[in-house]
């Protein structure tokens, strides 16, 4: 029965072998569709299949990925609020204080809502974002294990629990727990990290009202930052402290445990301390870290008072870096390079060299290595004759580049390079700093709003003083408010280009700005703009929008029903009110802004009585001169006889305002 079976089955395979390529050679003939070419490219296909197909790896694609790319096709809108602001168009703000205030409370608004969210947890649970969005949900914040064991450390630990952490190792001490070596570095870490101190949670500090007011006072945030006591008070490294304490009752120890004790001493400012710790280090035998060798490199310019022997110093730890073949890291060098700005006349010849080396280790540097490159050529307020070149050949090296953020300083680059093409007034370099912060992501290295409206101040007040008024307006539309919210000093930058462009019809328009970006208030600002536009006679359209203007400005001096008056008059103010309002013939308005003179124990100068009487002539109106003289005469001012003769000759007087001429004299003679 078997033998049969094999056979039909022999029989079977024969007859298939023989049946199925007549049947594919009639079935090619009677297809319609089939043609020769087709035919050939099939056959090709064919021959491919034998090779080994080669599957393409899997690419994964961020969840942000589309929205990047469509991002990406959109240019910024100069005209919209920033994107902080968008999600309430009603809170969007027109002033720099307005801008501090609304960012603050909605960050404050964040804070609160991420406070319930963390602190009852059980009324969040359903998520209803698609993706997850981790952020959203709840954290815990709240210890959940209360036995005295290690996990509990751990808990303690990773929730920065430092004082709960500390008394729990102490008691884990008492019980005769032995801890591991890990989790007590990771204590270590946590110590050194905060300086013994809890950390202070984003959501407890509630904004200071006298912190809002900071951003309303231009004068002062031009001449520094303002800034909490509590910012001036940092933590110092205390004598026994728990890190100490701990370090000294661990049985063993190994680099990670050094690096931690070394890296606290040199944050919080004990510089002697860590190189002792160092040297111990040494004399047990054990190898540092990168991190052990960036923290004293960054500490060597204050272990030495020469700059030969911080140099020195700075030398001899790279030194023990190679002997002890520890690899040194892109914040290696930047530490090297921020310890030579302090180094003296040394640091222009090593810098450069520094970055060599960096280059030749295949170690790329960051912005703030060229942030300390450029700090040590370019000192604040001192020439750099002969190394106007660096700048130039960094923004060579950096141009068309994108950059993320490696080290804190990173933040510095582009204020800085800013600030130095505003010392040198190269404009087209601040042109390329501006168009290098374009690049990619590297917006997002300019820092926080401070130090923005820093980078974008100076690069506002370098086109002000070099470029023409058009390319400066153009500017102007394009960044404020947008990005930048002027202070009063800027807006006077933004008056001195249109005087000098003698495009001083602009100003209406720039007053209209002034007062919504809140600096009608400030004195200066507003006396060098009635300055300027009573300084010379306009075509009669820009007297008029002048004399508009003035007007507008006059109501910031007079007090209403309840709210006190913005500025106090000066004879200045007056005069230049007085002048514009008569330059537009407005002679009543002018005469009101006389009387204010009296009114506010002012003095008006001898050439304002000479134009209004020239005002008056054009009139005809020889009652209003005799007022004036008497106006004249209660100031007792010099000139008054000569504007007496003056009336008298070029006016028709009748026989009691010649009495009152006579009655003028009197004193005067007298």
């Amino acid at each position: 029965m078997a033998s049969s079976c094999a056979h039909a089955g022999r029989c079977v395979y024969r007859t298939r072998r023989v049946f199925l390529p007549a049947f594919e050679h009639w079935r090619c003939r009677r297809t319609f569709a089939w043609t020769t070419s087709l035919s050939q490219e099939a056959a090709v296909a064919n021959e491919g299949s034998a090779e080994d197909i080669v599957i393409p790896k899997k690419k994964s694609w961020s969840k942000e990925a589309v929205l990047q790319a469509l991002a990406s096709t959109v240019s910024r809108d100069p005209t919209a609020a920033q994107y902080i602001f968008q999600d309430d168009p009603f809170l969007t703000p027109r002033t720099p204080g307005e801008f501090k205030l609304y960012s603050l409370s909605q960050e404050s608004g964040r804070n609160a809502a991420k406070y319930f969210v963390d602190t009852y947890p059980k009324f969040f649970q359903k998520d209803f974002a698609e993706p997850h969005i981790p952020c959203l949900m709840p954290e815990s914040v709240q210890l959940q294990i209360d036995e005295v064991s290690e996990a509990a450390l751990v808990e303690r630990i990773e929730l920065r629990k430092v004082k709960a952490a500390v008394d729990l190792y102490d008691q884990l001490l008492q019980a005769g727990t032995k801890v591991s070596l890990d989790v007590t570095n990771n204590l270590l870490d946590l110590i050194c990290l905060y300086g013994d101190q809890d950390p202070k949670q984003e959501n407890e500090p509630e904004q200071r009202k006298e912190d809002t007011n900071e951003a309303q006072d231009d004068v002062k945030t031009r001449k520094g930052r303002l800034r909490k006591a509590s910012d001036l008070l940092k933590p110092v490294w205390r004598e026994n402290n728990s890190a100490e304490r701990i370090f000294s009752l661990m049985p063993e120890r190994n680099a990670h445990s050094y690096s931690a004790l070394v890296r606290g001493m040199v944050k919080y400012g004990s510089f002697s301390k860590a190189f002792n710790t160092y040297t111990d280090l040494l004399n047990n035998r054990l190898t540092a870290d990168v991190h052990i060798f960036n923290a004293l490199i960054s500490a060597a310019p204050d272990m030495r008072e020469k700059y030969n022997e911080r140099w020195d110093l700075i030398l001899d730890l790279l030194k023990q870096m190679s002997e002890q073949k520890v690899k040194p890291n892109m914040l290696t060098f930047n530490a090297v390079l921020k310890a030579l700005k302090r180094c003296g006349p040394l640091a222009r010849s090593q810098s450069l060299l520094v970055i060599g080396e960096m280059k030749a280790l295949g170690i790329a540097p960051s912005l703030a290595s060229y942030d300390h490159v450029l700090s040590v050529f370019y000192k604040a307020a001192s020439p750099a004759h002969g190394h106007t070149e660096i700048l130039q050949d960094v923004l060579n090296e950096l141009s068309g580049k994108s950059f993320h953020a490696q080290d804190p300083d990173d933040a510095f680059f582009f204020i800085n390079a800013m600030r130095i093409c505003l010392d040198n007034k190269d404009m087209e370099q601040a042109y390329r700093v501006h168009h290098l912060l374009g690049e990619g992501e590297n917006w997002r290295l300019l820092g926080d709003s401070y130090q923005q409206s820093i980078y974008y101040g100076r690069f506002f007040n370098l086109l002000c003083m070099m470029e023409h008024i058009d390319v400066v307006l153009k500017w102007y539309r394009e960044l404020i408010p947008s990005l930048y919210y002027p202070n009063s000093h800027g807006m006077q930058d933004l008056l001195q280009a249109l005087d000098t462009d003698s495009r001083l019809d602009l100003i209406p328009l720039i007053w209209k700005d002034i007062r919504q970006l809140g600096h009608d208030n400030k004195v200066e600002l507003v006396e060098e703009m009635l300055s300027l536009m009573a300084r010379e006679k306009q075509s009669p359209e820009v007297q008029e929008s002048f004399a508009e203007c003035a007007l507008d400005v006059k109501s910031l001096y007079v007090q209403g029903e309840r709210a006190r008056p913005l500025l106090e008059w000066t004879a200045t103010s007056l005069g230049n009110i007085t002048s514009i309002l008569l330059s537009a013939h407005k002679r009543q308005q002018a005469w009101e802004m006389l009387q204010l003179f009296k009114d506010s124990n002012r003095v008006p100068s001898e050439s304002l009585m000479l134009d209004f009487l020239s005002s008056i002539k054009d009139s005809n109106d020889a009652g209003r001169a005799v007022e004036l003289l008497r106006l004249s005469a209660s100031f007792c001012l010099a000139i008054t006889p000569k504007l007496i003769e003056q009336v008298q000759q070029e006016f028709v007087l009748s026989e009691d305002q010649k009495a009152v001429l006579s009655e003028l004299e009197v004193p005067q003679s007298d």
